[in-house]
């Protein structure tokens, strides 16, 4: 498939319910307004296409944007890719998604997003954060910075209530990986949890709501799954 293919199929599975439910999350013109789901069977066959990839992720078609991160081959990103692509995400969906599960299966990752993180772009501060939980939740407690990852715990402790909106939202995030995926610092992810307590984030129009890190980390302890890492970051 080309990519005029498949920006012609996208079109098709568009719907302007979907639409609307992404333009009240922050999506904008051009899009088509596609479900993620309807987006995997396109992954499936597709498979892992760098050129393809970069080529829907060209387009600023927000549904071409997600679909090329699907299909992103991570050995075949540079450095430099990824940072074009943090610099054209223009919504949550793609910096805290797309952009950050590519970059956190990269080698690039954990470089990046120290650089990210540090930006007054908050689209790319957002960035940095998911991928550095991204980061938690993938590797290995053994191939992690966990002096400098307990570092940003305090910091995220010291500045989260006064940072950006979604850059608020992507803190109280790191806290909760920090939390469920590395053992090591789950005590201190629960103690910056109960500092921080409840995160004030402007949702948009939705109904969707900011998880208090303390009790989402104990959940996911009950539930026996803490510490458990996934093969990868994209879903």
């Amino acid at each position: 498939m080309t990519t005029a293919d498949i920006m012609q199929q996208l079109a098709s599975l568009g719907s302007e319910t979907t639409k609307n439910t992404f333009l009240k999350h922050g999506a904008r013109e051009p899009f088509f307004g596609v479900k993620v789901g309807d987006l995997k069977p396109i992954q499936k066959k597709l498979k892992k296409n760098h050129t393809l990839a970069m080529e829907l992720f060209a387009t600023g078609n927000s549904d071409a944007m997600y679909l090329a991160g699907l299909i992103a081959d991570e050995k075949a990103m540079t450095k430099e890719d990824l940072q074009l692509w943090a610099e054209q995400a223009y919504w949550y969906m793609i910096s805290e998604y797309t952009v950050a599960w590519v970059a956190a299966e990269s080698p690039y990752g954990f470089e990046l997003a120290k650089e990210w993180i540090q930006s007054d772009n908050e689209r790319l501060a957002t960035a940095g954060w998911a991928t550095l939980s991204n980061l938690g939740g993938i590797k290995p407690d053994n191939e992690l910075d966990l002096d400098y990852l307990s570092q940003l715990l305090d910091h995220v402790q010291q500045n989260i209530h006064n940072s950006p909106n979604r850059v608020r939202y992507t803190m109280n995030s790191f806290v909760i990986a920090m939390g469920a995926f590395v053992p090591a610092l789950t005590d201190k992810a629960k103690a910056v949890a109960a500092a921080i307590g409840k995160v004030e984030v402007y949702m948009g129009e939705t109904s969707c709501k900011v998880p208090v890190a303390l009790p989402y980390i104990e959940k996911v302890e009950k539930m026996g799954r803490h510490g458990k890492k996934k093969k990868m970051a994209r879903c």
